[in-house]
């Protein structure tokens, strides 16, 4: 990922940025857009090995950029994140919220109610508890901030046979705007980010070249998009050039829903 010339124009100088799914995909696009932009920025991501190898490949050793292993489904985890952000920078000032995990491929009767709680588990109650750790410890250290919540564009359509990614990335836009709502006069935004279909590693794992050429036709633009364009949207939502906005959606989804 490369990031663009409209990337680095943004100054996030002092500013502290919490990530989490922040190695792999929109996350990791997202961190390297806020290194870009001059802000101190913790990796968060299940994943230490991987955070700690894109921490140090951005950052060396001068702690701009710092990996921490954290799993969004366990409060206490959680919060000791909260505290590791506390303690190293004295202050949250902007968060995303990009943990989570793909699509099922089980109809509704013949879903196992396990992995519907798996799924359930880290896309909305990982977002919930990031959320209300991080909305807690802007308002504490830094007085006002900004925070994007990842949903998807099946947080706004159906999608048959995932029924539980398509339930989590609904309700995560439900959690956006209450939240939006009760933290807009403390100076806290709250938006969500809601991709198409991105050409991520874990997207290209899993399918094959036709498969996803048949991904991209679903967009009226005609192909996928990259976690760098998703990324750009970030930026925005996070930067002072977006004041005004709080408790909406936006699709970077290549038309997908205009059709």
């Amino acid at each position: 990922m490369v990031v663009s010339a409209r990337q680095a124009a943004y100054d996030f100088r002092d500013a502290v940025a919490l990530v989490t799914g922040g190695a792999s995909g929109i996350g990791e696009a997202c961190v390297r857009a806020l290194a870009a932009a001059h802000a101190h920025v913790v990796v968060g991501d299940l994943t230490l090995e991987a955070a700690e190898q894109l921490a140090g490949e951005l950052d060396g050793r001068s702690g701009r950029v710092v990996p921490v292993q954290v799993d969004v489904t366990d409060q206490a985890r959680v919060e000791a994140l909260g505290a590791y952000v506390q303690a190293t920078f004295g202050r949250l000032d902007l968060a995303v919220n990009s943990a989570g995990i793909g699509v099922t491929n089980q109809p509704v009767v013949d879903h196992d109610p396990e992995m519907w709680r798996n799924v359930l588990a880290v896309n909305l109650d990982g977002t919930f508890l990031s959320l209300r750790m991080e909305l807690d410890l802007i308002r504490r250290t830094a007085g006002r901030g900004s925070i994007v919540n990842m949903a998807s564009v099946l947080a706004h359509r159906g999608w048959a046979g995932s029924a539980a990614y398509v339930a989590s990335k609904h309700a995560v836009i439900g959690l956006t705007r209450a939240a939006a709502l009760e933290n807009a006069e403390q100076g806290v935004r709250v938006n969500s980010v809601s991709p198409g279909f991105i050409e991520t590693p874990l997207l290209v794992e899993r399918h094959d070249a036709e498969a996803r050429a048949a991904m991209g036709a679903l967009h009226p633009l005609q192909r996928l998009g990259s976690p760098d364009e998703v990324a750009e949207t970030v930026l925005w939502l996070l930067s002072d050039s977006a004041t005004f906005v709080t408790g909406a959606d936006f699709a970077v989804e290549g038309g997908f829903l205009s059709r």
